[in-house]
């Protein structure tokens, strides 16, 4: 959490994140949470000893409710997890400064090397300032598959997903 702290304030408090002290004690107890998940991975992206941008995420487990926060539900087949079967993105971030330099890709692709899920799944923000992140997810291979409100107070997300080429 020390190494990652400082850019995640930097990174979200711009819009269209715009969190302040409230949502980044938030992120933490939901980090500290989540760290312990089964198939949990974290990669840094350092310049020097400066974290300038993370990504981490961790496997569905059996009785998630990541697809109950659909708006409009989605088939049971799809929606049934087996502990296995998705890894999820939860955050993935690059500080301003060395943005469009390829690190949110690299980040990526080292997130899910090597991974024997069937998919990756993550929400982004779809407001206009999130264009660049939308822009590359859609490279990388992700579709839509609804819109998530994964929470009462929290904003719309896309909801996206990454088919994996099978193992073997």
């Amino acid at each position: 959490m020390d190494a990652i702290l400082p850019a995640y304030e930097e990174i979200y408090v711009e819009p269209p994140y715009c969190e302040g002290p409230r949502e980044v004690a938030e992120f933490i107890e939901r980090y500290r949470l989540q760290a312990q998940r089964p198939g949990v991975r974290l990669i840094l992206a350092r310049d020097g000893n400066d974290v300038i941008g993370f990504a981490f995420g961790f496997l569905l487990p059996a009785d998630t409710t990541w697809w109950q926060s659909l708006r409009e539900p989605v088939a049971a087949e799809f929606a049934r997890e087996t502990g296995d079967r998705t890894f999820v993105i939860i955050e993935l971030a690059v500080r301003k400064p060395w943005r469009r330099r390829g690190i949110a890709a690299t980040l990526h692709a080292r997130l899910i090397d090597g991974l024997t899920a069937e998919r990756v799944s993550l929400t982004m923000r779809p407001e206009p300032e999130a264009t660049p992140a939308q822009n590359a997810y859609a490279s990388w291979g992700y579709r839509r598959v609804g819109v998530s409100h994964p929470w009462p107070e929290a904003p719309l997300y896309d909801a996206m997903v990454l088919d994996l080429a099978p193992a073997g």
